[in-house]
């Protein structure tokens, strides 16, 4: 559930815009007539984007849990230009208001867009008010880490619950795979600014994949902040990345999960191409993305014609499955 902590930092960070709250890893989308509020860029409180084009295509439906102030909700409206095709959610009144303040503003300065394009709710990440089997894409960014493990769980769950086969779950969030001293994640301050809800990458895909959906795209792995000795109750310094994430909710292979982690195959053997009877085909020289699983698969027949290589925390499509 919400901390009173979490909610009144974010009351306050809707009424006096703190910049330094949330630190984008990404640069702000540039687009032929997006005008973005200044308003919108002071409260960007995320730590990556949630906005891809190729997952927008044919106008779909979606859902954005943790508004802010409305910058990726204009985003996503300049990609999705119908009515009611975005639902802004939020559980804080005040950034309720903001944001509708600052697309108002949007829409003086911007005149491809209309406010119909988007509706804002309140409404709480761990009971959607939205139905079933609904949403073509659904986001959430530098949110999810504030939940403890119980709600986490949930919060992901209903992603799940509200998105179409075939949906796309996009998450941006802190993740850190140095182990942390027990009294920083209990405390809720550092929790609602981001910092110390991060869990590790694998754990975090791990849940993703016990709730059901079958392919993950790792897109971006970033530094993002650190938890130092001389500024926080550790004894060892603590790094934070910056991860996106692209879960879809496709049917769940009867061998598990497709993990895209950016590993890539190149065939470099005598004969034009390699079949490996699974449906993967790489052609001579040629890269060709694969997900964990059929890194795995490969690696394990011993060949001296294969070069797969490390994750690389970067995925842009394409690929193996």
């Amino acid at each position: 559930m919400y901390h009173s902590t979490t909610r009144n930092l974010y009351k306050e960070a809707a009424l006096n815009p703190d910049q330094g709250l949330c630190c984008t890893t990404t640069p702000i989308w540039q687009l032929p007539e997006l005008v973005t509020p200044n308003r919108m860029l002071q409260m960007n409180y995320g730590c990556g984007s949630t906005v891809n084009p190729r997952d927008l295509v044919g106008s779909p439906t979606v859902l954005y849990v943790g508004i802010g102030g409305g910058m990726e909700v204009l985003q996503f409206a300049y990609f999705s230009r119908r009515e009611g095709s975005i639902i802004g959610l939020d559980v804080v009144d005040e950034m309720l208001t903001v944001c509708a303040e600052n697309l108002d503003e949007a829409e003086r300065k911007n005149a491809w867009y209309e406010s119909s394009f988007v509706e804002l709710r309140k409404g709480d990440a761990l009971n959607l008010p939205i139905e079933d089997d609904t949403i073509d894409v659904a986001a959430q960014n530098c949110l999810f880490n504030i939940f403890y493990d119980d709600d986490l769980k949930r919060a992901l769950s209903e992603m799940y619950r509200v998105l179409k086969p075939r949906g796309r779950l996009i998450l941006s969030d802190p993740v850190c795979d140095v182990e942390m001293p027990e009294e920083l994640p209990r405390d809720e301050r550092l929790r609602a600014m981001c910092l110390a809800g991060a869990i590790p990458l694998v754990a975090y895909i791990k849940r993703l994949t016990a709730i059901g959906f079958g392919t993950i795209e790792v897109r971006a792995k970033r530094p993002y902040r650190v938890l130092d000795q001389r500024h926080y109750p550790t004894d060892h310094l603590i790094p934070i990345e910056s991860v996106e994430i692209c879960a879809i909710k496709d049917s769940m292979p009867a061998d598990g999960p497709c993990v895209f982690t950016g590993r890539t195959a190149i065939y470099y053997g005598d004969a034009e191409f390699f079949d490996d009877g699974k449906g993967h085909t790489l052609a001579q020289n040629q890269p060709l993305a694969v997900c964990d699983k059929t890194a795995g698969a490969l690696a394990a027949l011993g060949r001296d014609d294969f070069l797969i290589s490390g994750p690389t925390y970067f995925y842009d499509g394409g690929g193996c499955c």
